[in-house]
């Protein structure tokens, strides 16, 4: 990561800080469909950084740990009390790490990046995966996948978006899924 990007979210995350020391958490919750239209923009925030007279921050975005990074800039001012990367309790003797947590909101975002064809193909796993850890999280009542796929390898974008995008009931608890794929 460049030092600008990295001055940049110590930035984000330190201003958060002082927002909640203050008692500015938000007490209306932030509506999940305004955190989607955010992420509608992700790629035109990205190209605007990328592409500034001035030389600034550059945006590259080859990894999953990149896109998160670049979720964390976009979300965290919405979400002051965005928790990024924690641990959720141990499920079939393993952890998994929740990319992004807002317990305010009740919603959990996950970030992926779309590495090769292979990947595109199984995403889908790794996806339904994800929501079996999450339908029992007491913080969680919506899970976001954001899905970052430069390369076009999910064969269908919007069959994925369809699948992901329903509300699952599991003893009585709703879990509410919404996705975002960008190019």
């Amino acid at each position: 990561m460049s030092d600008a990007l990295s001055n940049l979210l110590s930035g984000v995350d330190t201003l958060g800080k002082k927002q909640i020391g203050r008692g500015k958490v938000p007490e209306k919750r932030i509506e999940v469909v305004r955190v989607i239209t955010a992420l509608q923009s992700f790629s035109d925030c990205v190209r605007y950084l990328n592409t500034r007279r001035s030389k600034g921050a550059f945006l590259k975005l080859d990894s999953e740990a990149a896109v998160q990074d670049a979720l964390y800039l976009m979300l965290r001012p919405w979400l002051v009390d965005l928790v990024p990367e924690n641990p959720t309790d141990r499920v079939a003797n393993r952890y998994s790490i929740k990319d992004f947590l807002s317990k305010s909101n009740r919603l959990v975002i996950e970030g992926k990046y779309v590495r090769n064809a292979d990947h595109g193909k199984s995403i889908v796993t790794e996806l339904n995966d994800d929501i079996e850890t999450y339908r029992y999280h007491p913080h969680c009542d919506d899970l976001l996948f954001f899905i970052y796929d430069p390369d076009g390898f999910i064969p269908d974008g919007a069959a994925l978006e369809r699948h992901l995008r329903s509300g699952r009931t599991y003893d009585e608890k709703i879990l509410r899924c919404h996705a975002v794929i960008k190019p």
